[in-house]
């Protein structure tokens, strides 16, 4: 009986590889840490990593969580875990013991690999979560009681003579986003997805095997996945990895990297712009900036000609690698963030419509809703949360949760969040996570947590604290109780007491109320910034 052929994407990532590795073998693909690899020697080193997993018992559909910095035992343990049909768990690095406590025993990892910066959080961890059977720690120049050597595992193991066979539905990696419940969800993503993803950013940013990708984002974060490292793949081009964003190393990294295409997420740009201006701003090789969210059109205007470079941005989530995006060399309509991103290849249609906010029917042009997005690569849904799918995925679209509205070309404008969800310094944060942390302080009765402006352009974190009766909480007390409960990031900036919170009937905080103080949100607040206050 005859069968569909299999359309481009629809690959997992090993044949995937496989393809991308035979085109050129010799020439760079990976410069991270110091190290530098050919395609082959870094497609050798995948197949170790598999063979080192296969070694120590992790099987086909088994979750192995990754919390170090970027590195190459992170790319390799991504891509080797998935040849063999397991499932790689990033994990932010700044999270605490409680944080990853929690993706651990959600995600029932069986493998835990960290760093050893990172040891002594990621034990207490993992003894918190039963699943986890192995420990593996990179880096280390000595023996840690407790865990095995990566280095040591990763040089003995001998390549797999046959690898199973992997559908390009198979779950690659379990990303977890911060959701309004509180708790992270674990977005599935698929091989399917990554490998749509590099095809399609290789397209949009007119790559070439000549072009080097430049990303100083963490490997936790989708962007870096889907689009630095796949789409340098894809494009058969150079990928250069460094460990952070740095304002004032920037430009020198950019510089050293030869970099042509750089990945950004929002807070970089206008952190960027406040550099002082210097003779050498157009001194690079950078032809396109990529990220999102959208910028006023001077802004964006002013940043391309005082550093000769080009950008486009879009609107993307983790839960599809296809949303929206500027194309190269097209005038830019003010407020959008581009129409939906096509794949180079036909049969693959994205779609993005706006669904009525409450009753989930899809409107016409003009009018403010919920953005929604069908096309091949969407997640199949979040890791044991059938609540939220329910939700979230319906009659083959995703319901993103926000707020936009397209005009009749099909450009989209995004709004605002439905969800409850704080953007701030390119990190989700969920409000009620923040909320339920303060609470649990011995002073303090209730608290409301909402985004407030930033000056870089997204959010900031502002609490609203009503004290226990006879108490006094102390706003500088509160942010170190935060700090060791919570990554830093999620540390509310501005502080406020209050008798009272504005309420619904039912007695929940009225946050749309809060809102609306837009002029006096941080006036006379208690600023961590501003008391010097430093959690990094």
């Amino acid at each position: 009986m005859p069968t569909d052929t299999p359309k481009p994407w629809e690959k997992s990532l090993g044949q995937f590889l496989e393809e991308v590795v035979a085109r050129d073998p010799g020439k760079t693909f990976i410069e991270i840490g110091g190290l530098s690899r050919n395609y082959q020697e870094f497609y050798d080193g995948v197949r170790k990593a598999a063979a080192m997993f296969a070694g120590l018992g992790i099987q086909k559909g088994d979750r192995v969580c990754l919390f170090m910095p970027n590195c190459i035992e992170y790319v390799y343990s991504w891509f080797g875990l998935s040849l063999i049909g397991a499932i790689a768990v990033p994990v932010n690095t700044a999270y605490k013991r409680e944080e990853m406590a929690y993706i651990l025993n959600n995600a029932e990892a069986k493998g835990l690999i960290t760093d050893p910066l990172l040891a002594e959080v990621a034990g207490a961890a993992a003894d918190l979560a039963p699943s986890v059977e192995i420990r593996l720690l990179r880096g280390s120049d000595s023996k840690v009681d407790g865990w095995l050597d990566y280095g040591e595992a990763h040089n003995a193991a001998v390549p797999l003579a046959i690898l199973p066979e992997i559908s390009p539905h198979d779950i690659s990696m379990l990303v977890y986003t911060s959701g309004t419940t509180g708790n992270p969800k674990g977005v599935m993503c698929t091989h399917l997805m990554y490998v749509a993803a590099g095809q399609g950013f290789a397209h949009w940013t007119e790559a070439t095997p000549e072009d080097r990708f430049f990303t100083c984002l963490p490997y936790y974060h989708a962007n870096i996945q889907y689009y630095s490292t796949m789409g340098a793949l894809a494009a058969g081009g150079t990928l250069v990895v460094v460990d952070r964003f740095s304002a004032s190393r920037f430009w020198d990294q950019v510089r050293e990297a030869k970099a042509t295409v750089v990945n950004f997420i929002g807070m970089m740009m206008p952190v960027l712009s406040k550099n002082e201006p210097s003779p050498d701003d157009k001194d690079n090789t950078v032809r396109l900036f990529y990220g999102s969210p959208s910028f006023p059109p001077e802004f964006l205007a002013d940043f391309q000609d005082r550093f000769d470079t080009d950008i486009i941005v879009g609107f993307g989530m983790t839960e599809t690698c296809f949303g929206t995006i500027e194309k190269i060399g097209k005038e830019r309509r003010a407020g959008s963030s581009g129409e939906p991103r096509q794949h180079p290849q036909g049969g693959f249609e994205n779609q993005v419509r706006i669904a009525h906010s409450v009753t989930g029917v899809h409107v016409g042009v003009d009018t403010v809703g919920e953005i929604t997005i069908h096309n091949p690569a969407i997640m199949p849904g979040y890791w044991h949360n059938e609540e939220q799918n329910t939700e979230t995925l319906r009659d083959g679209w995703l319901y993103t949760g926000d707020l936009g509205w397209v005009d009749s070309d099909g450009f989209l404008y995004f709004v605002d969040r439905k969800k409850d969800i704080i953007r701030r310094r390119g990190e989700n944060i969920s409000s009620q996570e923040v909320e339920n942390v303060v609470k649990r302080h011995p002073k303090v009765l209730d608290c409301a947590v909402l985004a407030v402006p930033s000056e870089l352009g997204e959010d900031e974190v502002k609490a609203y604290v009503i004290p226990r009766e006879g108490a006094t909480p102390d706003p500088e007390e509160l942010v170190y109780w935060c700090a060791e409960n919570l990554a830093y990031f999620k540390v509310p900036r501005y502080w406020e007491v209050r008798s009272e919170l504005p309420r619904t009937p039912s007695l929940r905080v009225r946050k749309d109320v809060l809102r609306q103080e837009k002029e006096v949100l941080i006036e006379g607040c208690f600023d961590m910034e501003a008391a010097g206050i430093k959690l990094r």
